[in-house]
């Protein structure tokens, strides 16, 4: 198993410990797991199977904080208000680091239990302020344009 990927996972065991962990696994990653030296034992870390996107749209709305790698689910708890951390060294989705409502973060493990435990205690930044134009009306507004240049 990569290392990065090992300090990762300690680190949400080391967080499981006092919170329940909801970490929905695609197969290759659980495959990794399971055959690596490397053991899940006693702890609140929920490996569940991969969601589809409104069961994990609803997980992430109930969430008290969201850790990823994904720019997609970074854009989605920005929009739910749900404080994120993203364990990359960037992102292409800088909105959502300068709305507050993301921090980017090592992946190493006692940098993520770190910063989990920091959000989770009120101390980062996090707004819930959504971005301008994220108000579920582009739509609307598509249309407006459309009509201005008269195509519709």
């Amino acid at each position: 198993m990569q290392t990065f990927f090992k300090s990762e996972l300690d680190g949400l065991v080391d967080i499981s410990q006092s919170i329940p962990v909801i970490f929905p696994i695609h197969p290759r990653t659980r495959q990794q797991i399971e055959h690596s030296p490397f053991k899940i034992n006693h702890t609140s870390l929920n490996l569940i199977e991969p969601l589809g996107y409104l069961d994990f749209l609803a997980l992430q709305t109930h969430a008290s904080l969201v850790l990823t790698d994904s720019g997609g689910v970074q854009e989605e708890t920005t929009y739910l208000g749900i404080p994120c951390l993203t364990a990359r060294p960037n992102t292409e989705r800088p909105i959502t680091i300068t709305s507050g409502t993301n921090r980017l973060v090592a992946s190493e493990r006692r940098i993520l239990v770190d910063a989990v435990y920091t959000a989770l205690n009120g101390n980062p930044k996090y707004g819930r302020s959504v971005p301008e134009y994220w108000d579920g009306q582009a739509a609307v507004r598509i249309v407006e344009l459309l009509r201005q240049y008269n195509y519709g």
